[in-house]
């Protein structure tokens, strides 16, 4: 089984969970240091090593096929291949150090705008009270 930290549309109830749903043994809450990026239709994380920056999210544990989907879905085709969207890495959560696994993200913002929230819930529904 295979963890792995999400953020935005994959969260449980986004519009693509339901890529990963079927292979999603469990799901916990979680936050890693990082900035969240708002990139129109998803959103991007972009490490940081500072407390204060802390992104929002769930770690899933999935199976290898449920990791398999994920990386189609955000167009990671292998570590440094020219064409991936995003780079799969290993990280640990900001706040339960035991909880670590895969995460996706960007090297830099590209110039997109930050979500202060540090939650793509919480950007997208301010009015709400999401994660």
């Amino acid at each position: 089984m295979i963890p792995l930290f999400v953020y935005g549309t994959s969260l449980s109830g986004e519009a693509n969970y339901s890529v990963v749903a079927s292979y999603v043994l469990s799901v916990r809450q979680g936050a890693v240091r990082g900035t969240l990026y708002d990139a129109g239709e998803y959103p991007a994380l972009v490490l940081s090593g500072r407390d204060r920056d802390l992104v929002q999210g769930e770690w899933l544990i999935i199976s290898e096929e449920g990791l398999k989907q994920t990386d189609l879905l955000e167009e990671y085709y292998g570590p440094g291949a020219e064409r991936n969207d995003y780079e799969r890495i290993w990280i640990r959560d900001a706040k339960r150090e035991e909880r670590e696994g895969w995460v996706y993200v960007w090297k830099d913002s590209r110039g997109r705008p930050a979500i202060p929230s540090g939650s793509w819930r919480r950007h997208r529904n301010p009015e709400g009270s999401g994660v």
